[in-house]
C-alpha cells in the first residue's frame, strides 16, 4: 500500500474519531453520565484529529465556552500545519527516489 494512502486513511480515521468523541461527550454531558476527559479530547486532536475535533466542537456546540478548547484546538491545528510545511519544504528531510 502506498504511504500517502496510509496517511490519508489514518487522518480520516483520527478526524472521524475526534468528531465522534465531541458528539459522544456532548450526549453524555446531557445525560449526566461518565464523560470523556478533556485530556482525551485534546490527545485525539494532537495525534492528527484537530480538524475533526474543531468541526465536532462547533457542530455539536460542545466545549465552545471553554477558552482552553476555543483557543487550544486551533493552536494545535496551526502547529500541525507548521510541522507539515517544515518537513515538506526542508531539503534535509526530502526523500529522493532514484
Amino acid at each position: 500500500m502506498e504511504t500517502s494512502l496510509i496517511i490519508a486513511i489514518y487522518l480520516l480515521a483520527v478526524n472521524f474519531a475526534g468528531f465522534a468523541a465531541m458528539g459522544i461527550d456532548k450526549r453524555k454531558a446531557r445525560k449526566h453520565a461518565y464523560r470523556i476527559s478533556e485530556a482525551t479530547l485534546f490527545s485525539i486532536a494532537i495525534i492528527g484529529g484537530s480538524v475533526g475535533s474543531i468541526i465536532g466542537m462547533y457542530f455539536f456546540r460542545h466545549k465552545t465556552k471553554h477558552m482552553s478548547f476555543v483557543i487550544g484546538m486551533p493552536i494545535i491545528l496551526i502547529l500541525q500545519i507548521a510541522v507539515i510545511i517544515f518537513f515538506y519544504f526542508n531539503p534535509f528531510f526530502s526523500v529522493k527516489v532514484m
